[in-house]
């Protein structure tokens, strides 16, 4: 089921709101956010995970809403959450930190750390369970990060600039995690990358100014760039074309 957002509006200050009675869902499958700094999304992802709460409107899932407080633990169940950063819980090791997460979205402990096994090894760092979680590099971070959301059995990940700062072989081994999943979890990932976009999402939502100025297919999105255009600069293209600058 989508995530649904209705008439949200949202200001970190008075009188310049950043969504402002925005009506939209977060479809299924494989999503890529993209759209220029400002443009909202980060606001966007941290409504839909409700670490924000919309001045008006509501965000729902089903016939859950965030804002409902008798509600929030079980959409927060549902609901993962990736923040641009990632932090590592010094005392703790890897596992140890993938169940504490677990345990703060309602888990008991005994569920937590057992299903903690399960999402480390699906992010591939069943090896590194012992470790501290500081000892981890960036790349291994963000698949901790993926691991956290994945214990409380989310059924939507939210993730924010998930590979900024990470070097190529990085970005590579995360998009790799990030198609193997997808098949059982629905992903909306906001980003400023534009590379790969046919090899990992089904759908792009370009986000400019607080409104979503495209949504589609990826194949509906390439179609946008100028006829003429070189393959390896359709994706680029496109996005150049509709939207109009950092805010």
């Amino acid at each position: 089921m989508p995530l649904h957002y209705t008439d949200c509006s949202f200001a970190y200050r008075a009188g310049t709101p950043v969504l402002d009675g925005l009506t939209m869902d977060l479809p299924q499958g494989c999503t890529v956010l993209l759209g220029p700094n400002g443009a909202g999304k980060s606001t966007l992802l941290s409504l839909g995970a409700s670490s924000l709460t919309p001045v008006s409107g509501r965000v729902t899932l089903g016939r859950l809403d965030s804002v409902r407080r008798r509600d929030r633990r079980a959409f927060r169940q549902k609901v993962g959450w990736l923040p641009q950063e990632v932090k590592a819980i010094p005392a703790l090791t890897v596992r140890e930190q993938a169940a504490y997460v677990g345990w703060l979205k309602g888990l008991s402990k005994r569920e937590a750390w057992d299903r903690s096994a399960t999402a480390l090894d699906r992010v591939r760092l069943t090896e590194l369970g012992q470790r501290k979680s500081h000892e981890l590099s960036g790349g291994q971070l963000r698949r901790l990060g993926i691991a956290q959301t994945l214990v409380h059995q989310a059924e939507i990940v939210l993730l924010d600039e998930p590979t900024a700062g990470l070097d190529p072989v990085q970005r590579g081994v995360f998009r790799d995690l990030l198609a193997e999943l997808s098949g059982s979890v629905h992903f909306i990932v906001s980003t400023h990358q534009t590379e790969d976009l046919a090899d990992i999402y089904e759908t792009v939502i370009v986000f400019d100014r607080g409104r979503p100025v495209f949504r589609g297919p990826v194949s509906d999105f390439f179609s946008t760039a100028p006829a003429g255009t070189p393959h390896e600069r359709r994706a680029e293209s496109a996005y150049r074309g509709l939207v109009r600058g950092e805010v």
